[in-house]
């Protein structure tokens, strides 16, 4: 078992309460990527973004310092996502709580799993999870933040 500290997972699960969408449409998708850029650029970070919806990539960048390792932590993180229906570095904190890892619990690893933060569903309203946002690059925490914000940001109406 890993030596980090954990996580509050009740406050990561009322963060996916709070951010559910009205609709998650393409052009929902490439907002949220479109915001997700941004905030990255604003802050100069190495990161790649991802958004899909329904499993079809609507909007992906990568900005510079990033390599194709981190296509591969996109994929994985997607998966973890998809699978599991909650953020990645939730899914992550879960099993560390439980007193064991990802991979030892459930035998799914990386590279087609990742469960490290990075991660987040994609809600509607009256739906449930229906499509996912990613972000690699940072530490996972951090990954992870990125999203929220950008989610955030995306609720309250701003644009990028």
């Amino acid at each position: 078992m890993s030596d980090e500290a954990l996580v509050d997972l009740d406050a990561l699960l009322a963060e996916e309460t709070e951010l559910v969408l009205d609709s998650l449409g393409e052009a929902d998708g490439v907002a949220i990527g479109r915001l997700l850029l941004a905030h990255a650029m604003q802050r100069v970070l190495p990161v790649a973004v991802e958004v899909r919806r329904v499993g079809r990539v609507v909007f992906r960048a990568a900005l510079p310092g990033t390599t194709t390792d981190n296509d591969t932590w996109i994929a994985g993180k997607a998966a973890v996502v998809e699978r599991f229906g909650h953020s990645s570095w939730y899914v992550k904190n879960r099993y560390l709580a439980a007193g064991t890892t990802f991979e030892a619990a459930t035998g799914l690893g990386r590279p087609a799993y990742a469960a490290a933060g990075g991660g987040y569903p994609l809600a509607v309203r009256g739906t449930g999870p229906v499509g996912v946002a990613l972000v690699s690059g940072l530490p996972e925490e951090e990954d992870h933040a990125l999203i929220v914000g950008a989610l955030r940001a995306h609720l309250a109406g701003e644009l990028a």
